[in-house]
């Protein structure tokens, strides 16, 4: 199954438009992602990872309630390791 995991963008990395990265937190634990398919998003800002990749930005509403969701679910352990 593929998932998409809302995280916070907490500090950029790189900001080159080929290899923007950034520093992304899921529940406490910090990962690098690439950030070239939202170049606009910034600090603060809560995206969806899947495989590593910032796919989209998304409100933090959305984005609080999908955590919650995944943490009732008893998923939200295994997507603090596998962003």
């Amino acid at each position: 199954m593929c998932l998409g995991v809302p995280g916070r963008i907490i500090k950029w990395t790189n900001t080159d438009p080929t290899f923007a990265s950034a520093q992304i937190e899921f529940s406490g634990v910090a990962r690098e992602c690439s950030m070239a398919c939202v170049p606009d998003a910034k600090v603060g800002d809560y995206v969806v990872v899947h495989a590593g990749i910032a796919i989209s930005r998304i409100d933090e509403t959305a984005a609080r309630q999908t955590i919650e969701d995944l943490k009732n679910l008893g998923v939200a352990e295994q997507t603090e390791d596998t962003p």
